[in-house]
């Protein structure tokens, strides 16, 4: 009996000590774990944020170039007639969306298919226009057409994907 109780005497210390220890490097492993994903959270937000702002600024760009009043000014002596200015325009905006495809990646799949919707708009709202007008003439008279349903509109067909965008980043940092 004198044996058993010697021999738990050693015992229960011993196990105290170790379930101690245990517990102690648990808790400096889990830190340390902690630590290493904030570094890579950290890594990770510094290499993507300004990957992610600039894919929101060129989106926001694109939107700029594509809108109506800006294309024309930008376009507008290029073509004598009203079907060459229209396909003008529409490859200028196909060649503007082409060169910015791969910034989807960078948002979410709402403000993109906003952006989408966007540029199909300011398709529509071209051949629409270009609809009302005589393909020979001169291609001030699309213009005219456009900024006339504009106007009707009461706002840019591209005034909605620039507020989601503007949104979405907004919420990114606030």
């Amino acid at each position: 009996m004198n044996l058993v109780s010697d021999f738990l005497k050693l015992i229960i210390p011993a196990g105290l000590v170790l379930y101690g220890m245990y517990l102690t490097v648990k808790l400096l492993l889990e830190r340390e774990a902690d630590r290493h994903r904030y570094d890579t959270k950290n890594r990770y937000t510094e290499a993507v944020v300004p990957i992610r702002l600039q894919a929101y600024e060129r989106m926001t760009l694109f939107l700029e170039r594509i809108s109506p009043n800006n294309l024309l000014l930008r376009l507008g002596g290029s073509s004598t007639t009203v079907l060459d200015f229209q396909q003008r325009l529409l490859q200028e905006i196909r060649d503007e969306y082409n060169h910015n495809l791969s910034q989807q990646v960078y948002m979410s799949q709402a403000v993109w298919d906003q952006i989408q919707a966007a540029m199909n708009d300011v398709m529509t709202l071209i051949n629409q226009a270009s609809g009302d007008t005589r393909p020979d003439a001169p291609a001030l008279e699309l213009s005219k057409r456009i900024f006339e349903r504009i106007i009707q509109k009461e706002k840019q067909p591209t005034a909605d994907a620039l507020k989601s965008l503007k949104d979405e980043i907004q919420g990114m940092f606030m």
